[in-house]
């Protein structure tokens, strides 16, 4: 029950966080559409606060479409891909012990964003995000 009470939150969130994104798109694209015609506005939006907070905007929400890239062919099981994650990032049973064939879709995500945490710290260095 824990679980799934935690899926909900999980949900509650993304359904805010999608909501917030929408409105914030809107509003920068308002301020896109007026910057043209009104010179303070337009120089207000180029101050380095501004940028730098756009700046790690972009980056989180390029790491985050990264992961959910990842997440979802992890969590297909149609996917060989996902299949094959699954099995390099589930622990090696210890001798004698039996474990179960279903593994619920929290320990999934778990194993998931540990594997992609360190997918990204290992290409972070290498690649430039899109």
């Amino acid at each position: 029950m824990e679980k799934e009470n935690y899926l909900d939150d999980v949900h509650s969130r993304i359904v805010r966080i999608t909501e917030d994104l929408r409105a914030i798109q809107h509003d920068l694209n308002c301020a896109v559409m007026e910057a043209p015609t009104d010179p303070e506005l337009m120089e207000s939006l180029n101050r380095l606060p501004e940028m730098e907070s756009l700046q790690i905007l972009k980056s989180a929400l390029d790491q985050m479409r990264h992961f959910l890239f990842f997440y979802t062919q992890v969590m297909t099981t149609e996917s060989e891909f996902g299949e094959k994650v699954r099995q390099t990032v589930r622990p090696m049973p210890s001798e004698g012990v039996v474990l179960s064939p279903e593994i619920t879709a929290a320990e999934k995500l778990r194993s998931a964003a540990d594997l992609a945490l360190l997918n990204y710290l290992a290409d972070g260095k290498k690649h430039k995000p899109n």
